[in-house]
């Protein structure tokens, strides 16, 4: 097959159409990678087009300008760099008319642009797919009248048939990234949460965020005590370590700004933002994305770099998905490394560490129409390894959760620590509770620590439905009090962090109004009086029995008070926790 000659007659030999159809539909159909079908479309048309400078530009349908996707000829630097709005120069016009466009003298038309020196002709092809413009196909030649009406036949033909070809290409590329890249943030989820020293975690970050990000300028700022200012907690120049002491108000440049508005913020060019403050003079670009932990700023992840548009909407989606994980394990590592401290000054500082335990219990009980919810934790010492949480979901759901860490003082509480950060972190995706206990249990056996476990029972209650789904991994069977009874819920499981794979069971109750699930640490059975005597379920099952028309408080004020007098004059030896909820209404009523 003979290319179409180029030259500045009036017209060229006819050209063999059925031999290349053949060819275009053998690259259409054999490879889904862009940058082969790509390079396998340039040497297609250079068949029929024998060119020097050679160029295939996508379309960018947000800020509807072309970017060079594929070249020949070109400095590398202009390809880069180079964006044509639709509608301007040779291969805009082409694509806001999506009709091919042949420029045999350049000198004349007014609209055309000159991106490459010396160029006299051009001819630009729009690839349209199902009605739809993708891009445009652009040659360029150093003399007039160098392409034919013949050469833009051939190649509109060309075009016609590889739009298809490149776009499947694009969206097949477009599906792998999306799957490395969500494999990607679940390993680093994964990952980032089993480290819980803060510097170490924030130098992991950065080296694992080049994995999603070829960065150039990395940050970490943190807010303040004050809450007023951002500080550099870590700070990345062209893979160095950099010590940064300037802080940055709440609000000011692009940093403060995503800080205090709660959201990313893309810089394409931050010569032409008015928000950027000017510290590193090679920065181009910039990416800000705000570290969110309970709807509260607790710092910002900054990424800059030397080329304008760097930065992408696919990276500001990802970085946000990350940004609340990120959140997640860097307010656990802060929060562990505060419990450590305290361990060592645990003698003179006893008060301060209890105080920060029961700052990692939620500050309010839930509000939901149709459920009454109470609870009570008491450490056996000073602080201690029972655990409860109430985690929204959505659609008026509740996560409830009540944990026995193994073990007594400073190391249970610092497992219980990890253990709510382990919870809260997979909270997001909303799992169930057999899904939950698997999960936890996934994430406590990948950073076993010796002779410690954990037993949960996590309940997700539906507001809508009046329904509630239990799972227990160790805990002491709940209590359902019903219809003027009480039934022991029959769950069980194995404790969390022991073995790498345990499966549990889920139970469903349809619940009425009037109905109440009591949920209690091995801490209220297991309470001894000077006889050895222990409390028992029995006891429990009476108390709540008697509060059975009452609130939840009832239950939880009646059984640590019981609790308390049985174990008069003995010093507790295990932690005590009760949640119990019940649905609002009178027995009698059904709604």
């Amino acid at each position: 097959m003979k290319p179409v000659k180029a030259s500045p007659a009036p017209s060229a030999r006819p050209f063999e159409v059925e031999p290349l159809l053949l060819e275009v539909a053998d690259v259409v159909n054999t490879t889904l990678d862009l940058e082969t079908t790509l390079r396998r479309v340039a040497e297609l048309v250079r068949k029929v087009i024998d060119y020097e400078i050679f160029a295939i530009l996508l379309l960018n349908e947000q800020r509807q300008e072309l970017y060079v996707r594929f070249q020949v000829g070109y400095p590398p630097e202009v390809a880069e760099r180079l964006r044509v709005k639709v509608g301007q120069g040779v291969t805009g016009r082409a694509a806001e008319t999506r009709q091919p466009v042949l420029v045999a003298d350049t000198t004349l038309p007014a609209f055309y642009i000159e991106a490459l020196p010396n160029v006299q002709s051009e001819l630009a092809i729009p690839l349209i797919v199902k009605n739809r413009l993708i891009g445009v196909i652009d040659l360029e030649a150093r003399e007039k009248g160098y392409f034919t009406e013949e050469h833009k036949r051939v190649l509109t033909l060309i075009a016609s048939r590889m739009g298809v070809g490149i776009e499947n290409a694009r969206l097949h590329t477009r599906v792998i990234r999306q799957a490395r890249t969500l494999a990607l943030l679940n390993e680093i989820a994964r990952e980032l949460t089993s480290i819980l020293n803060l510097d170490e975690l924030l130098k992991r970050i950065a080296e694992m965020l080049q994995r999603l990000i070829d960065y150039q300028m990395f940050s970490i700022l943190l807010l303040d005590a004050t809450g007023e200012k951002l500080q550099h907690r870590f700070s990345q120049r062209f893979e160095q370590r950099m010590h940064l002491k300037h802080d940055i108000a709440l609000g000011l440049g692009v940093v403060g700004y995503a800080a205090q508005a709660k959201e990313a913020v893309l810089v394409p060019d931050v010569t032409k933002s008015s928000r950027y403050i000017a510290v590193n003079p090679e920065t181009r670009s910039e990416l800000a994305v705000p570290l969110i932990y309970q709807e509260q700023v607790i710092g910002v992840l900054d990424l800059e770099h030397t080329r304008r548009n760097y930065f992408t909407e696919d990276h500001k989606r990802t970085l946000t998905t990350l940004a609340a994980q990120l959140a997640i394990a860097i307010e656990n590592a802060r929060l562990y490394e505060e419990i450590a401290r305290q361990e060592k000054r645990l003698e003179r500082d006893l008060a301060l560490a209890r105080e920060l335990q029961f700052r990692l219990l939620p500050h309010s009980l839930p509000k939901m129409p149709h459920l009454e919810v109470q609870a009570k934790f008491v450490p056996a010492r000073a602080i201690g390894g029972d655990l409860y949480d109430f985690l929204p979901y959505s659609l008026s759901r509740l996560g409830i959760a009540i944990g026995d860490v193994s073990g007594k003082g400073a190391p249970a509480a610092i497992y219980a620590a990890l253990v709510s950060g382990i919870l809260r972190s997979h909270a997001p995706i909303e799992p169930g509770p057999a899904e939950m206990l698997s999960a936890v249990n996934l994430s406590l056996a990948e950073r076993r620590i010796a002779a410690q476990f954990v037993s949960i029972i996590y309940a997700v209650w539906d507001d809508e439905r009046r329904t509630l789904l239990v799972a227990n991994s160790g805990l002491p069977l709940p209590l359902y009090c019903h219809d003027g009874k009480i039934e022991t819920i029959e769950a069980a499981g194995l404790p969390l962090g022991l073995f790498d794979e345990a499966e549990y069971d889920e139970f469903t109750f349809k619940a009425k109004p009037g109905d109440m699930f009591v949920f209690f640490s091995d801490g209220i059975l297991d309470a001894r009086n000077r006889h050895g005597q222990s409390f028992g379920p029995e006891r429990v099952q009476e108390i709540v029995a008697g509060c059975a028309d009452q609130t939840p408080d009832c239950v939880v004020s009646n059984i640590f008070r019981a609790v308390t007098e049985h174990a008069a004059g003995v010093e507790a030896f295990d932690d005590q926790t009760v949640v119990a909820i019940k649905v609002k209404g009178s027995p009698g009523k059904r709604r």
